[in-house]
């Protein structure tokens, strides 16, 4: 907290004297763990591209990628106190506040990405989002992290027993450990930005990410095998503190708001039209890929049920049923 206390204070420093000199502008950094290629990092481009524009520049808007100003939780904090005005962290990190956020990412809940778009973007995201609030935060919407697969330095994952014995990077979310534990794996939670030298240097034999993270973080290059397991769909929520939101006018709130829904869309755009070619160059720089019949599929959704049943109670059946009460109603 006080590294990301330090960054922020001198970033304001210096955009304090370029404002002084040009306008009045109001500083609004957004800090997100992905790298410039990401299509996250592209569609908050233009998401402060649209405020610009409504906006006629009275916000000055800087994006901060790759963990520039701390890990994911550092963030948020960072924009509960004041401090940052922007977090854009995967939803499983507001499970530190609130265990509700569990049921967003368990394992093999959504049965295609257009479901757990349309679940995200209905009514039961919104509730979701309002949770926010008991965070001192205001959730302004839904971006996609993606369909998460495996990749890995030993064989090809057709089954859950070809996962005994691997040493699999997670991210630090319990839900995701538990899974893979469950799936005979050895789950090794560690922070995104060292994924690829523990690969690399052999700490780890594998990892789980969407196709575009693999590819962006070159993942590829340090691994032999990547099956597509599509065991988890997750998300990031962009994030304001309550309090800032409460100085913006009605107006602003609408423009950051809509500004937020280009961008989501912009994204979608994105993903739907470089995914495929991602994974032709992950393929040609010799990663072997391999699919799961619907059989194999049937397997792993069979093996992590004692996973989701868990989830249940320590989320609360209300809120659990509720959820995939929602999935249901998406297709």
């Amino acid at each position: 907290m006080k590294s990301i206390k330090k960054v922020i204070t001198a970033m304001g420093c210096a955009m304090m004297v370029s404002s002084m000199a040009v306008s009045a502008a109001t500083t609004f950094s957004i800090g997100h763990g992905a790298n410039e290629n990401y299509h996250l990092h592209r569609a908050l481009e233009k998401f402060k591209d649209e405020v610009g524009s409504k906006t006629e520049g009275r916000f000055d808007i800087n994006i901060y990628p790759s963990s520039q100003l701390g890990p994911d939780r550092e963030m948020i904090e960072s924009v509960q106190s004041g401090v940052l005005q922007m977090a854009v962290s995967p939803s499983s990190f507001y499970t530190y506040w609130d265990k509700a956020f569990d049921v967003i990412e368990l394992p093999f809940i959504y049965p295609s990405k257009e479901v757990a778009l349309n679940t995200v973007h209905g009514q039961a995201g919104d509730k979701m989002l309002e949770r926010l609030a008991d965070l001192n935060l205001v959730g302004l919407g839904w971006f996609e992290n993606g369909v998460r697969h495996v990749t890995n330095s030993k064989r090809p994952i057709h089954e859950p027993k070809d996962l005994d014995g691997i040493k699999i990077r997670t991210m630090k979310v319990p839900a995701h450990v538990e899974t893979f534990n469950t799936l005979g794996a050895n789950a090794t939670p560690m922070n995104f930005g060292e994924v690829y030298s523990g690969l690399q240097q052999g700490v780890i034999d594998g990892q789980e990410n969407p196709i575009a993270h693999i590819f962006s973080q070159r993942f590829f290059e340090v691994q032999d095998y990547m099956s597509l397991t599509g065991h988890v769909f997750t998300f990031y929520i962009p994030v304001v503190s309550l309090d800032f939101w409460n100085t913006l006018s009605e107006g602003d709130q609408d423009i950051f708001r809509k500004a937020i829904k280009t961008a989501e869309s912009y994204q979608q755009d994105l993903i739907n039209a470089e995914e495929a070619s991602q994974l032709d160059e992950i393929k040609k720089a010799g990663v072997k890929v391999n699919t799961l019949s619907p059989e194999e599929l049937n397997l792993f959704v069979e093996n992590t049920e004692s996973v989701r049943e868990s989830y249940r109670d320590k989320v609360g059946s209300d809120i659990y049923d509720s959820w995939m009460t929602a999935i249901k109603e998406a297709q």
